[in-house]
């Protein structure tokens, strides 16, 4: 190395940047991706599709609806959440998620959006969740 160099990092926050993980915080992520593995990419997009269109098939048989779904309808076009629109003008359903049984990503003043994760939620738990959504006042 030429010693008449200095070492000039970067402004902000890419001057942090490491070139090499720390070898802790990489411990985790191999062992998440070895779940990936054995999962297998497809199997857990088969069952995030399913997943979601079974708790849009749920919802969509609330008497009387509260949500309407605006994510697309083609799975393809859409990853395991869907994006409901309250019917309640009110926020009063969405404010009644708060700190429930379920977590849900709020997009106010209207939109909640709930994702069925292939890797660890069940069919059960899905089940649960469009009970809560539609027992919500």
């Amino acid at each position: 190395m030429d010693e008449a160099r200095t070492f000039v990092p970067r402004e902000g926050a890419e001057g942090w940047q490491l070139s090499n993980p720390p070898i802790l915080a990489m411990a985790p992520l191999k062992e998440s991706l070895a779940l990936f593995d054995e999962a297998g990419m497809g199997s857990l997009r088969h069952k995030s599709i399913v997943l979601t269109a079974y708790l849009e098939w749920l919802l969509a048989r609330s008497d009387p609806p509260r949500f309407d779904v605006i994510t697309p309808k083609d799975a393809e076009q859409r990853g395991c959440q869907l994006s409901l629109r309250a019917r309640d003008a009110s926020g009063e359903a969405l404010s009644a998620l708060d700190g429930g049984e379920i977590v849900v990503d709020r997009r106010p003043p209207d939109v909640i959006r709930v994702a069925p994760v292939p890797l660890y939620n069940t069919f059960h738990e899905v089940w649960r969740a469009a009970r809560i959504l539609q027992r919500a006042p």
